[in-house]
């Protein structure tokens, strides 16, 4: 076991792998980093599917079957995403049967091309959900003004969710709200206020738009700052007498969950988002590179404040408002592309078994 690693579960953030590929479960490598490197959950997205069935020949087989089967397009992704998903799933199950649901996930995103439509986004949610049958499975959904309803009606519906394409602490408040919104609904109804929710802010990407735009002294550490001040609005909530009221009647918190945590600049420490983003109650999920890197040689700073630290200082150089509407944009866009080659690709490798 890794002592770096296991130092994050005692500070009390949970260490997710933001990964999955058939060959990480057949060769249970995916078992060797939770067994080694403390890994308790795990996420996918668009892009992380389109680079595994499109680099490798493990899901050729299946695809066969499936076309086989008469299945063709989203449907025969979906059942080759889910056939992955729930694997991991039972690998943390144990996890997440110990720390009664708090940890021991994986995540599901619905078509990112969904992203600006709502009813179709939880319909496609509530569906999948329940194709996977598995209750350590996140749906995940995007944070954007269309989103944020389809939110809300997942928990009401009692579909776990994880909001992504978070970029800014307005972007997490409006997730939030929305989760809590289902939350008091399901109390006054009436039903079990436990649905679980992470909110999946993403990090290295402010860095990479404002790459020498910004003064030297603020290099690298606009994605940390705009982190730090939402971190802090995060342990405000938790604080607030709105979300006592709701844990009094049994509800868990929706955790905060650093994504994009992998450094895009060569120049500085490979585990740069990992060792300043240690904080108590959030969880951090970085690409396999990351994980093996702050595994072999890792170390942690200080603690995030729940203050905000320094982060006025660096994010009012610039429009955060702004900034963070496009990134939102650009995210959405990119998993969108990322969606269709991998449609593409199948359709490519269906087409190849006729």
């Amino acid at each position: 076991m890794s002592k770096i690693t296991e130092l994050l579960h005692q500070i009390g953030q949970s260490l997710w792998l933001d990964n999955i590929t058939r060959g990480l479960l057949d060769s249970k490598t995916l078992q060797k980093y939770i067994d080694e490197l403390s890994v308790t959950g795990l996420t996918s997205n668009p892009t992380i599917f389109n680079n595994a069935i499109k680099n490798s020949n493990f899901y050729d087989t299946a695809i066969a079957q499936k076309v086989k089967q008469g299945k063709s397009g989203e449907a025969l992704f979906f059942e080759l995403a889910i056939e992955d998903l729930t694997r991991a799933a039972d690998l943390f199950k144990p996890i997440y049967e110990r720390t009664n649901g708090v940890d021991g996930w994986v995540s599901l995103e619905v078509s990112p091309k969904l992203a600006y439509d709502t009813q179709t986004t939880l319909s496609a949610a509530k569906q999948l959900y329940a194709q996977a049958g598995r209750p350590n499975l996140f749906i995940k959904i995007p944070g954007t003004r269309e989103g944020l309803p389809a939110i809300e009606e997942a928990i009401f519906a009692g579909v776990p969710v994880n909001v992504t394409l978070l970029f800014s602490r307005e972007h997490y408040l409006a997730a939030a709200a929305a989760y809590l919104r289902g939350i008091q609904r399901r109390i006054e109804a009436g039903l079990n206020p436990r649905v679980e929710s992470v909110a999946s802010v993403f990090v290295s990407r402010w860095d990479g738009a404002v790459a020498g735009k910004t003064p030297e002294e603020f290099h690298n550490r606009l994605g940390i700052a705009m982190a730090e001040r939402t971190y802090k609005a995060y342990r405000d909530l938790l604080n607030s007498d709105r979300w006592m009221r709701l844990a009094n009647s049994g509800a868990h918190p929706q955790r905060l969950l650093w994504a994009s945590t992998g450094t895009k600049d060569p120049h500085v420490s490979d585990y740069l988002y990992v060792k300043s983003l240690a904080s108590p109650n959030t969880v951090n999920t970085m690409p396999e590179a990351t994980l093996l890197k702050f595994g072999e040689h890792g170390e942690l700073g200080r603690i995030l404040s729940a203050g905000g630290g320094e982060s006025d200082e660096v994010v009012y150089t610039i429009d955060m408002g702004a900034l963070a509407a496009r990134l939102q944009k650009e995210g959405a866009e990119s998993f969108v592309k990322s969606w269709e080659e991998m449609m593409d690709v199948v359709a490519k490798k269906a087409q190849a078994v006729k």
